[in-house]
């Protein structure tokens, strides 16, 4: 009888093991809703034009592709170019992301949506309007949170007619 009884408690904790091991390694609906959280508070960073928040999402080697730009490669490239385009009094930034994913592992992520973007236009001081779609792809730190570490935007704007050569002139 004893030896039933044993059986059954091995069983049984073999089972509670297996099934809080499933539990603890099930977090996607968890880490989906997490990254959401982050892209909203980064949104609202980028209302209040907070640098330092910004550049909080990102993990220490990330890359930043913007339209128009060269990547901006590591936080310390990425808070440069965050400053020069917060610094501009009309910039705004919007983004919404269409599809919250995590790998099943659950340690990579990633978002991608659209996105709205005013700016000045630096040589004519007019307002420059874009819009297009994103992706970033987001790691999970070891203490849980969540890092972008591939920031991609495309525009959906064609760029401006560029300025016609001047001929060169020909001497007679």
């Amino acid at each position: 009888m004893n030896k039933s009884l044993l059986t059954v408690c091995v069983a049984a904790s073999a089972m509670l093991m297996a099934t809080g091991c499933n539990q603890a390694r099930n977090t996607h609906d968890a880490d989906v809703q997490a990254i959401t959280e982050l892209e909203n508070q980064w949104n609202q960073a980028y209302a209040a034009k907070d640098t330092e928040k910004i550049v909080a999402n990102y993990d220490d080697n990330a890359v930043l592709m913007a339209p128009g730009a060269a990547a901006s490669v590591g936080k310390d490239a990425i808070r440069t170019a965050i400053k020069q385009m917060i610094s501009d009094p009309a910039m705004t930034l919007k983004f919404q992301a269409s599809k919250v994913d995590t790998s099943t592992s659950g340690d990579m992520g990633y978002t991608h949506g659209s996105y709205t973007l005013t700016l000045t236009d630096p040589e004519s001081k007019r307002l420059i309007n874009d819009h297009g779609s994103y992706v970033t792809v987001y790691r999970k730190e070891a203490n849980g949170s969540w890092k972008a570490v591939s920031d991609i935007a495309s525009s959906a704007v064609p760029p401006p007619p560029s300025s016609p050569t001047p001929a060169p002139k020909t001497h007679k």
